[in-house]
């Protein structure tokens, strides 16, 4: 499996949130392939839409980890896209367990494959993800690799769960 580069993540949002789509992730000796992301850029359902502290992230930075804190309990795996001063995430929604299967299912109490990584939050719990990589280049202590898959076919929908900016067809998965 090839690593990477930190320049697969300086593009557009919405095509490195498509590209993303069959790779691999490794993280705390687990591997986990992408199967459904949704793309943030500045929008009103984005973090980056009013430049916070907790968003400064999207805006200087591409190629790093965000994580945040949902409901006060889920941990959200993004990766930081774009040039810098131009925001923009990909919210890592599911994953297809690889490898470290048993690790997943002991991290979230539950022998059932299928919903192990079903989820950003589930996802996060899986693999052991929280506050502590928000921040974090990629390639670091979490790594992308091609992992050799190309989907055959892209399916495009409304994002989940927000309130505004509904509108927008920026959520995909395989």
């Amino acid at each position: 499996m090839k690593l990477l580069a930190s320049s697969f993540f300086s593009r557009d949002t919405l095509i490195v949130a498509k590209e993303l789509l069959g790779k691999v992730i490794q993280v705390n000796n687990c591997l986990a392939r992408i199967v459904e992301v949704e793309a943030y850029k500045d929008d009103q359902a984005s973090h980056a839409f009013t430049k916070t502290e907790r968003s400064a992230l999207m805006y200087k930075t591409f190629g790093h980890v965000y994580v945040y804190l949902i409901y006060g309990m889920y941990h959200c795996l993004n990766f930081t896209t774009e040039k810098e001063g131009t925001p923009g995430a990909v919210l890592i929604r599911a994953l297809e367990p690889i490898s470290g299967i048993k690790k997943m299912q002991e991290r979230r109490s539950t022998l059932e494959v299928k919903n192990l990584c079903s989820g950003p939050g589930k996802l996060c719990q899986a693999l052991g993800i929280d506050k502590a990589f928000n921040g974090t280049k990629i390639g670091g202590k979490l790594k992308v690799y091609d992992g050799g898959f190309k989907p055959k076919k892209i399916e495009r929908s409304k994002r989940i769960g927000i309130s505004v900016a509904k509108e927008l067809d920026w959520r995909f998965f395989i």
